[in-house]
């Protein structure tokens, strides 16, 4: 049985998150697996029944869902099975961590590798490096493997929806059941791009923040990149040694210093593990006006600097207000002749699947995860979902252990 304090036996971690675990190196199936019993999810059984008359398998049932295997899905099977509580996880990638590896591939985390463990196992890295996706990918992977979590992962889940007094997750022909289901998601699912995207000539590359991995993507000629936020930012550093590169949005800010840098390990620690940790909580005033805040206008430009985009030779340009002619026309009225156009204007609320009335404007409607009106609901992983940090890989683990113990006080009520 794995060591639910111990460390990672899948070698360094490199960042990459694949989803699929084959099972080669312990003895457990992470992908398109039917029976799950890993040692420490003890009494965990799966229905295998053959077939029934309509020739559809009948539900496998567990007391928990957890949907999705990031780093929210991952800390919840963890806590779960540590309370010997019966969960499947599912997945809809490939392999554990391909959320990470389907990135850009210049992406490193903006948080040093001190703050980038899952409960239970540390980032082995040195405390202040930066890892790169890749190595967030393999170590998730690495994570799920060393704890035997029961992940299942290429089940795409589209819809979840309430059976009796308990819920039915259904993933095409297959489908689950549990009186429990934690949809252990981010808030940045579905890249968004203007309508009049529609409009720009076809002779222009278009590609989302989503889809960029680099620049040989890109067409000969300029780069227009719509929105000025982290991912734009960076995204224009790593094309502009190749091409012209506009970078088009109102100006978000910066943190005023190196994350990389001297002051930053002294003023990290304090911001992570008290300022967005304690303080910027729910249950704070200070908490809550910054809550709205983020969920409405995102945050400052946290590695690159204006100083940065500068040197490289980035043109910063108004917002983008349309088409003209087929080509994008800014705010100042200029139009601008390029050949490619990357959409980093954030990412859409995307929770449709879900066929219960948890719906808000912005966001599910939950308290702190706990959804009301729907006892057995659950989120983790979402923007400010309880504090500043749960957007954060350290943050996310104080999360999945608080709606770990609501599944548990429930089931034992």
């Amino acid at each position: 049985m794995a060591d639910l304090n111990g460390g990672c036996e899948g070698g360094r971690y490199d960042g990459r998150y694949d989803g699929r675990y084959d099972g080669r190196n312990c003895g457990h199936n992470y992908g398109h697996t039917t029976d799950i019993t890993p040692d420490i999810t003890p009494g965990l059984t799966v229905d295998v029944m053959a077939t029934d008359i309509r020739g559809m398998a009948p539900p496998q049932r567990f007391q928990t869902i957890v949907i999705g295997a990031g780093q929210a899905g991952l800390s919840v099977g963890y806590e779960l099975a540590r309370r010997g509580v019966s969960f499947v996880i599912l997945d809809a990638h490939e392999r554990v961590g391909d959320a990470w590896r389907k990135r850009w591939d210049s992406l490193r985390l903006f948080t040093p590798a001190r703050y980038d463990g899952l409960p239970g196992m540390p980032f082995p890295a040195s405390w202040f490096a930066f890892p790169t996706k890749d190595e967030m990918a393999d170590y998730l992977e690495n994570y799920a493997r060393h704890f035997r979590l029961p992940v299942e992962t290429g089940v795409r889940v589209d819809r979840l929806a309430r059976n009796g007094k308990g819920y039915v997750v259904s993933a095409g022909e297959r489908r689950f059941e549990a009186d429990h289901v934690v949809v252990a998601m981010s808030s940045f699912q579905t890249p968004r791009v203007p309508a009049f995207a529609s409009e720009l000539s076809p002779d222009i590359k278009q590609l989302t923040a989503y889809d960029y991995r680099n620049p040989s993507q890109l067409r000969e000629g300029g780069v227009l990149i719509v929105g000025a936020a982290n991912s734009g930012a960076e995204i224009a550093l790593d094309v502009a040694p190749t091409h012209h590169t506009w970078l088009s949005g109102r100006d978000v800010g910066q943190v005023p210093f190196r994350i990389e840098g001297r002051l930053a390990r002294i003023v990290v620690p304090v911001l992570f593990r008290v300022v967005f940790h304690r303080l910027l909580t729910v249950r704070t005033p200070i908490g809550r006006k910054g809550r709205q805040q983020a969920l409405k206008e995102g945050g400052a430009r946290i590695r690159t600097k204006s100083v940065d985009l500068d040197a490289a030779g980035v043109e910063r340009v108004p917002r983008m207000r349309g088409v003209v002619d087929g080509r994008p026309v800014l705010d100042d009225g200029r139009v601008l002749d390029v050949t490619n156009v990357i959409w980093c204007t954030g990412y859409g609320y995307h929770f449709s699947w879900i066929d219960l009335p948890i719906h808000g404007p912005v966001e599910p409607k939950h308290e702190a995860g706990v959804v009301p009106g729907e006892p057995g609901l659950y989120f983790v992983g979402l923007m400010f979902l309880y504090s500043l940090s749960s957007t954060m890989v350290h943050g996310v683990g104080r999360d999945a252990a608080r709606i770990a113990d609501t599944i548990q006080d429930r089931l034992q009520s």
